[in-house]
């Protein structure tokens, strides 16, 4: 597997690329800005980007949409609760006192339970709202011994958005967050999973399940 985190935008939103090496078929989790950058790195691996994937509609991680998906023509996927919120943007974009990215069309809606496969890769999709209330986690299953490839780390990976950090959790205090559904998400959604899970965030180093559950203030009480 092919893992690239790309920080991107003034926010340094962590956009992933996550591709399977036989195949070469990818998925871009939140590319919000940085197009450049983002091409550079599937151009370098010869990739073709099934999805477009976002785990919440936050302008710092939907401002490369559009343009990614002209140059790629992968289909843009996010939660349909997170629809009103993406179509603000010229709100959001007031708010911070920034330009308001261009918009793309949505092409198709994830929903709990949903799975996506690209080339022997597959990611299943958590309704993980708090921060937005259309906030996704993506869980990919690790690889099985009998077919795991040398080196090749076999533990589950969660792209968590920003609904759990190193330390900390998402924000709750913007358009459509709730702190008591973000403590549920992560109570029913994320901590049942093994402590070797990593966890890769919106923002910041990627993490374990385990680490959070043991040192993170805000799990403590849960």
């Amino acid at each position: 597997m092919i893992h690239e985190i790309l920080p991107v935008g003034w926010l340094q939103c962590n956009c992933s690329i996550v591709a399977d090496e036989k195949s070469k078929e990818a998925a871009v989790i939140d590319p919000g800005d940085d197009v450049e950058k983002i091409l550079e790195i599937i151009r370098r691996y010869d990739l073709k980007v099934r999805y477009l994937i976002n785990t919440h509609s936050h302008i710092d991680h939907v401002g490369g949409l559009l343009e990614l998906r002209k140059s790629t023509g992968a289909p843009v996927l996010m939660h349909a609760e997170d629809l009103e919120l993406y179509r603000n943007l010229e709100t959001q974009a007031l708010m911070i006192g920034v330009p308001a990215p261009p918009r793309a069309e949505v092409d198709g809606f994830l929903k709990e339970g949903d799975r996506l496969t690209w080339g022997a890769l597959e990611a299943r999709v958590l309704h993980t709202p708090g921060h937005t209330r259309g906030s996704i986690s993506l869980l990919m299953p690790g690889s099985t011994p009998a077919v795991q490839e040398p080196n090749q780390d076999s533990r589950d990976r969660l792209f968590a958005g920003d609904t759990l950090f190193q330390g900390s959790i998402g924000r709750t205090d913007l358009w459509g967050g709730s702190f008591k559904a973000i403590m549920r998400s992560i109570q029913d959604k994320l901590l049942v999973l093994a402590d070797e899970t990593i966890v890769f965030p919106g923002h910041g180093p990627a993490t374990t399940i385990g680490k959070e559950r043991e040192w993170n203030p805000f799990l403590q009480d849960i």
